[in-house]
């Protein structure tokens, strides 16, 4: 799907389909600006009718058959005084989801000289696009439909060097986010994920490099290998490196747990535990490869960016790690594994080991971790815990601005008394209250402490089960534009 723009006379301008906000104050002179293309009065008192005043979040659809335009839907968008980009956003997307597998192209025509920022208007256009996503894949009726092929702005002589491009870009990367979070795991192996990076190596210039099982022995990692030992899948440990065309000023390390399809190993997923959506639980890793994406499009310049995911399944087989095994992870600590269903920050231990050799400034890490943060937070919003308060002003200032809601979780030091076993360094999983804090803690033990570190729990928020906001039912690609923004306000 692409943008465009049309910024000639509203006169000229020829469609089908349009969108029209309006502000609840003078609807006569707000209608007239459409009268080229369908009798303002007529249409007013079909307004009128339906007592209709531009009230927010209301909106009208009207369908004609004898007029040059065929579809208009009018959003009222409240009095103008409180205008709101979040309930445009929204309203924009309820709206062209709706629409979009009966338009191959819609238009969309606002009050813009309410709108602030250019920014503001490149984010509409995100929600139209992702709101618009669907995933036909693995349908058989996905050709019966139309497809929204371009969405289109009007009138936006107000911002008149405006440019898509990175929003496109933006929006490409929570879409492969997307699809490989909602791919089946018969679909989205191991070796399929390593593939799907070394793609966006092939297309933007990244370097790769892809551990075998055999090369993540000779470094140790006896964490993630323990993981990956329980299922006939090959591990992949996939590194992409975005270089920057001018000398570096910073090194920036983005890890995603990748665990393809996580049964729970011997402490089996039983119960309301959802294990048949358990193919999710590379959310992580999934906003990871989309940032990289996203990314390798954009080239930061002045940045050096290593996005690194430690790929494998959590399976059972006479091979698997049992409940109460030893393991050493590549830094030389060793885990007494009390619970094989906590193997995520197994993986992201030798992840995070590894990134942490890589001498970064900063590392940032994703993982649908833990149940007890959505039971903390809910949903809607991720947590994230990090050891420097800079990077947490940061984070939260870029996932406001990506529309993507963070809240800083505490990282406790006397919890870290419940990670503590009698014949290991630590035991990967503490007592059940705390559960998400815990997890951070055990994360903390695997990098150098001088760096600035950030953990994103995204158990809640990878995934919906209905329509919500710009995000239609299934994978959300969570995680995407928020390490996009915080890596494009470093510029």
């Amino acid at each position: 799907m692409q943008f465009s723009t049309f910024q000639q006379d509203l006169n000229t301008w020829q469609g089908s389909s349009l969108i029209f906000g309006i502000v609840e104050e003078d609807l006569k002179n707000q209608l007239q600006k459409i009268d080229f293309i369908i009798d303002s009065k007529l249409l007013q008192e079909q307004i009128n009718q339906k007592k209709f005043k531009g009230e927010k979040g209301k909106i009208l659809n009207f369908d004609f058959f004898d007029q040059r335009l065929q579809n208009l839907k009018i959003i009222g968008l409240g009095e103008s005084k409180n205008i709101n980009s979040n309930d445009i956003k929204n309203s924009l997307a309820d709206v062209i989801r709706k629409s979009a597998d009966k338009e191959e192209k819609i238009s969309i025509l606002f009050p813009w000289e309410l709108i602030n920022s250019q920014e503001e208007i490149e984010s509409f256009g995100e929600a139209a696009r992702l709101s618009a996503y669907k995933d036909n894949r693995f349908n058989s009726k996905r050709d019966d439909k139309k497809v929204l092929k371009e969405i289109e702005f009007l009138n936006l002589n107000k911002f008149k060097n405006i440019n898509f491009n990175e929003t496109e870009y933006i929006c490409e990367g929570v879409e492969l986010a997307r699809r490989l979070v909602a791919a089946p795991p018969n679909s989205l192996t191991p070796l399929e994920m390593s593939r799907q990076a070394s793609k966006i190596a092939k297309d933007h210039g990244l370097e790769i490099k892809i551990l075998e099982k055999n090369e993540c022995e000779d470094l140790g990692m006896g964490a993630y290998l323990a993981v990956a030992k329980g299922s006939d899948l090959e591990p992949k440990f996939i590194h992409l490196t975005l270089k920057s065309k001018s000398p570096a000023k910073e090194k920036i390390a983005l890890v995603g747990k990748g665990l393809t399809f996580d049964s729970g190993g011997y402490n089996l997923k039983v119960g309301a535990s959802q294990i048949e959506m358990m193919k999710y639980d590379m959310g992580g890793s999934a906003a990871v490869l989309g940032a990289a994406k996203a990314l390798g499009a954009i080239k930061p310049d002045g940045l050096e960016i290593h996005f690194i995911v430690a790929a494998c399944e959590n399976m059972i087989n006479g091979s698997a790690v049992h409940p109460g095994d030893v393991i050493k992870a590549s830094n030389g600590k060793t885990i007494e594994i009390n619970n094989t269903d906590a193997e995520g920050r197994l993986t992201l231990a030798d992840a995070l080991t590894y990134a942490s050799n890589l001498k970064p400034d900063s590392i940032i890490d994703l993982a649908t971790l833990t149940g007890a943060i959505v039971v903390a937070l809910g949903n809607d919003v991720a947590g994230f815990w990090t050891n420097n308060n800079v990077m947490a002003k940061d984070l939260k200032t870029a996932s406001s601005q990506a529309g993507e809601e963070l809240w800083q979780m505490p990282l406790q030091k006397s919890y870290k008394d419940g990670l503590k076993s009698h014949i290991a360094d630590m035991k990967n999983t503490g007592p059940r209250a705390g559960g998400s804090i815990t997890a951070a803690l055990f994360l903390e033990e695997f990098f150098d402490g001088d760096i600035k570190w950030a953990h994103i729990d995204i158990a809640g928020t990878c995934w919906t089960d209905k329509n919500k906001g710009i995000h239609p039912s299934g994978a959300t690609g969570y995680g995407v534009k928020t390490l996009v923004q915080w890596i494009k306000n470093k510029r």
